[in-house]
């Protein structure tokens, strides 16, 4: 069995009519970070987590999430060859800034998917005492205060191209952690709801329509960051082999943790950052 073969899964589908509640109801219920959309079983596409969070952001429409089917989001599907080698997966993720790839046989079509997280699963197996967590991190965060609005704190992650945002106290310590996960469970608790309840103002509580999922009058305006952050985050010391990084992410479903540089937080090191390890040490062969 090939490498590639041995890290991959089966994926898991969704129908291109299904709704936006669906998939995000079944991304949080096995704890993953996308879909692979089929039509009449054969695959058409993928919706992942990022894809979700940029849509809902833009949609200023006054639709719930049970009236907004998966063919408006989902991209297309890249794949690869079962014969292909783990190292040439990375390269293409990286070139085409991808966090996935569907994996083919030449006689039964898709048989399976590749993640980051399974690259860093296969990093952890093979690379070790290739890198230190400092080698590959990037050496500075994105914070905002934990009592912003959500919706800003999104807008945030959006102009940025970051799927994680560091909250901090009044003391402008590091107090939480938000992302995208975070704010699907919001979505499924306010977002099929017709109305929100707009208590900005203590003197007045007004009920507005929804109007998309963080519009200026919706509950993205009105929930502090803080309500819906993770109110704690993985970390890993600077000096540590990179694997024990990999380690951390795997085995918390994370996209991401924070570096300790003297006991502080100095950065962030990301499955991404895993990728570009494999690719520096292959591309230099």
């Amino acid at each position: 069995m090939s490498d590639l073969i041995s890290i991959s899964q089966k994926p898991i589908t969704t129908d291109k009519k299904s709704s936006l509640s669906h998939v995000i109801s079944e991304l949080l219920k096995n704890k993953i970070s996308r879909l692979i959309v089929t039509d009449e079983g054969s695959p058409v596409g993928i919706i992942t987590e990022k894809d979700i969070g940029l849509f809902l952001l833009d949609d200023d429409s006054e639709k719930n999430l049970d009236e907004i089917s998966v063919s408006q989001i989902m991209k297309m599907l890249t794949s690869a060859n079962e014969s292909m080698s783990v190292e040439k997966c990375v390269e293409i993720m990286l070139e085409k800034e991808i966090g996935s790839l569907g994996i083919t046989s030449n006689n039964d079509g898709l048989i399976g998917i590749i993640t980051k997280t399974d690259i860093a699963q296969y990093y952890a197996q093979k690379y070790a005492g290739k890198h230190t967590v400092g080698d590959v991190m990037t050496i500075s965060y994105i914070s905002m205060n934990s009592e912003t609005p959500l919706r800003n704190v999104v807008s945030k992650m959006i102009e940025e191209k970051i799927s994680r945002i560091f909250l901090n106290n009044e003391n402008n310590e590091p107090q939480g952690i938000m992302t995208f996960r975070d704010l699907f469970h919001i979505a499924l608790e306010q977002g099929n709801s017709d109305s929100v309840l707009d208590n900005s103002d203590q003197a007045i509580s007004v009920i507005f329509t929804r109007k998309g999922f963080l519009s200026d009058s919706g509950f993205g305006n009105t929930i502090p960051a803080k309500d819906v952050m993770t109110n704690s985050f993985e970390s890993v010391d600077f000096e540590e082999d990179l694997i024990v990084a990999c380690e951390e992410m795997v085995q918390n479903r994370i996209n991401g943790v924070g570096v300790r540089i003297n006991g502080k937080l100095g950065g962030v090191v990301s499955k991404t950052d895993i990728l570009k390890a494999i690719y520096i040490d292959n591309d230099s062969t």
